[in-house]
């Protein structure tokens, strides 16, 4: 089969040439959406900065809120008992 005949389904090296091109640009167009995502959140980390709340308390926040409710626990006890270990 001539080059010309084979087209886009053609396989090189053993690799299904169109599959990969096909994985790699989703991955790339994900990247890109990845990207203005990242861009619009620290927007949004700006503005709550500017209506004059703390980002970084906000992000452990965020943290905390995904955790499992018997996680939190388990950590603010560690914490409290360090502290008081600090005299904190």
């Amino acid at each position: 089969m001539s080059e010309s005949m084979e087209g886009h389904n053609s396989t090189v090296g053993g690799i299904a040439a169109d599959r990969l091109r096909s994985i790699v640009e989703r991955i790339e167009r994900l990247s890109e959406e990845i990207k203005a995502i990242q861009s619009d959140v620290k927007d949004v980390y700006a503005e709550s900065k500017s209506a004059g709340f703390e980002p970084k308390i906000i992000r452990q926040l965020i943290r905390i809120r995904k955790m499992e409710p018997a996680d939190v626990e388990e950590a603010e006890s560690l914490l409290d008992i360090y502290r008081r270990a600090l005299g904190c």
